[in-house]
């Protein structure tokens, strides 16, 4: 998926200079490939793709496994994939937290992005739907967006079936006449937004920033109520007393997590993992060279980690010098 994040550089910094203050781990099995998750979007794979090379200039080989977002934690449970680099919080499934509970997986650090995600509309449907940003708008022009498939209620393209379903649930819980429909991959949602811009007609859709899709068409959020944590547990709370998720998402946190043996048998690439991060400003650019552009994720993470030796090195530097 595509996020507004915090600098990652001095966070880098720092945790190369704490490290460097004990002593370099060892490198392990490293005749052994480390595996990583690949998911259903193009900032995890230029997430992954760069802990992959910071991995290789340590001296490890790397696999990518593609995985489901939501299912992709009981194979790093069995050591079938050994980390993956950008779970959102939002969307995690209950099972991360039983296998993280039962002490199956390990999770690693934060990947420092600071995230948003809402039900978003390009900025033309405005006029379409006069009352937006305000969510209370959105029970008065619904039938601006029905489809031959949503009638007599509007359509909303929600995420990906595997990303969960948090759009429905906000219709849902907030009661509005739409019918959330799953888009087929995060491709199929920016398809959605080009499209709608293009022709200027109506689009309801779940979306999260930072993404370069957010500025090439003028993506605006609805106005949600806030996202405290009571709306998802007390009926009561919120405009709706007759249901939870009546509210906006939860602010997201994203994070990394391992298989629990991972530290053990490649004890640098556990220290290279916990202590990377990575940039809004330089995960968002590489995004729209992949997207936009057309280049391949491989030919763009190449030519970042190349001008940029001094936002990596230092943590592969830490841990095995």
């Amino acid at each position: 998926m595509t996020r507004v994040f915090k600098t990652g550089l001095s966070t880098l910094a720092i945790a190369a200079a704490l490290t460097t203050a004990t002593h370099a781990a060892e490198l392990g099995a490293v005749d052994e490939p480390i595996k990583l998750a690949i998911n259903e979007w193009t900032g995890q794979h230029v997430t992954t793709h760069v802990a992959a090379e910071m991995l290789r200039a340590a001296g490890y080989k790397v696999e990518f496994v593609t995985a489901g977002m939501l299912n992709q934690f009981q194979a790093i449970a069995d050591g079938d994939i050994h980390a993956t680099l950008e779970i959102w919080s939002s969307n995690v499934s209950d099972q991360y937290e039983v296998l993280k509970g039962e002490g199956k997986l390990e999770e690693l650090s934060d990947l420092g992005l600071d995230a948003k995600e809402g039900i978003a509309y390009p900025a033309h449907v405005a006029d379409l739907c006069p009352g937006l940003p305000a969510w209370e708008a959105l029970q008065d022009c619904a039938m601006n967006f029905a489809t031959a498939e949503t009638l007599p209620m509007g359509r909303l393209v929600d995420y990906p079936a595997d990303w969960g379903t948090p759009g429905a649930d906000r219709m849902a819980g907030l009661d509005l006449p739409f019918k959330a429909v799953p888009a087929g991959s995060e491709g199929a949602l920016i398809a959605e937004l080009r499209a709608s811009t293009e022709k200027k007609s109506p689009l309801l859709i779940t979306f999260w920033q930072p993404h370069w899709a957010m500025s090439a068409y003028d993506v605006k959020f609805v106005e949600l109520p806030p996202g405290e944590a009571a709306c998802f547990e007390d009926p009561a709370w919120g405009p709706n007393p007759n249901a939870v998720n009546d509210c906006d998402f939860s602010p997201s946190r994203i994070f990394k997590a391992g298989w629990i043996g991972l530290k053990d048998k490649w004890p640098a690439a556990h220290e290279i993992l916990v202590n990377y991060t990575l940039a809004v400003e330089d995960q968002q650019p590489m995004m729209g060279a992949v997207d936009v552009d057309g280049k391949s994720v491989e030919e763009v993470v190449s030519a970042w980690m190349a001008a940029n030796e001094s936002k990596w090195k230092p943590v592969v530097d830490a841990a095995t010098n």
